[in-house]
């Protein structure tokens, strides 16, 4: 049989189809996470919209309700697998009772917490082994707006083997809605709202030094209402991270009902208030995601 130059045409249609379905096979991701794009039905679970709701806080795998203003761990589940790989380092600059870092164990990532109260470190520590104290997650008691906090960072970075971190959270106080401490560095009780965006924006500033080129960071935050005024804290401090440097990249709407501690009669009495005073019961929070360009 002769094979001609037509017939050796036609092998070559055959045989590509079969390139193609190698080429599908491999591993598409980008560079700041491990979503494999090819594969990109299989992850419904992570949220894509601005509208996030979660019917009642976790509290299993290491998480407590313990103390009052921490952030909900199903947060940090959606940010981490968003925007971080597996051993990659997370920076929290307002630590508290240890979320950041017991979700990154979870989620087989590394953390460094800074926290303003040496108590609160104490208490945090004893959720960790001394192991995971060294290898996985390092808590640093300091004020994470000061100039010294750099150094003190850089430290427990090289400690892990990174020069920067890959993805920061900043979960601050909502200015005084919560004394936190009798500490004059605590942004909790600055003498105005100005003084808060002031220091909040010092630490921002820390963040986006130790953070790497590229990666993402993520304020959790809600306004306030005082003396009849409302103040959008949120968008106040979204206002100084991008003085800081960053670049907005998403402002997330987070419904905060069944999240919190129940209010019971005390529901009945806001919603008094909120007719009395002319103002509207706060039902949300932001997640508001930034890029260092």
């Amino acid at each position: 049989m002769v094979v001609n130059a037509r017939n050796l045409k036609r092998k070559e249609k055959v045989t590509k189809p079969d390139l193609k379905v190698v080429e599908k096979s491999k591993v598409l991701t980008k560079p700041y996470n491990d979503i494999d794009l090819n594969r990109w039905k299989e992850y419904s679970h992570i949220k894509t919209d601005t509208l996030w709701e979660f019917p009642a806080r976790l509290k299993e795998n290491g998480h407590s309700y313990d103390y009052h203003g921490n952030y909900i761990p199903q947060i940090a589940q959606q940010l981490y697998e968003r925007f971080t790989k597996k051993n990659d380092i997370v920076l929290d600059l307002f630590f508290g009772s240890g979320t950041s870092g017991i979700e990154a164990l979870n989620m087989n990532r590394r953390c460094i917490g800074v926290e303003l109260k040496q108590e609160l470190v104490d208490y945090v520590s004893e959720k960790f082994t001394k192991k995971e104290l060294v290898t996985d997650v390092n808590i640093i008691c300091g004020d994470s707006a000061s100039e010294n906090i750099s150094e003190k960072i850089q430290a427990r970075l090289d400690i892990l083997g990174r020069e920067k971190a890959q993805f920061l959270i900043l979960h601050p106080p909502y200015d005084d809605i919560i004394k936190f401490s009798d500490k004059k560095e605590d942004l909790s009780n600055c003498s105005s709202t100005e003084e808060f965006y002031d220091l909040f924006e010092k630490v921002a500033r820390n963040g986006f030094d130790k953070l790497e080129k590229g990666r993402f960071a993520a304020l959790i935050i809600g306004d306030k209402y005082a003396k009849g005024t409302y103040y959008p804290l949120s968008f106040g401090c979204m206002e100084r991270m991008n003085k800081a440097g960053f670049k907005t990249k998403a402002i997330i709407v987070k419904d905060i009902q069944g999240n919190e501690k129940a209010k019971g009669k005390d529901a009945q009495l806001w919603r008094y208030r909120a007719l009395y005073g002319g103002f509207y019961i706060f039902k949300h929070e932001y997640i508001m995601v930034f890029q260092k360009p």
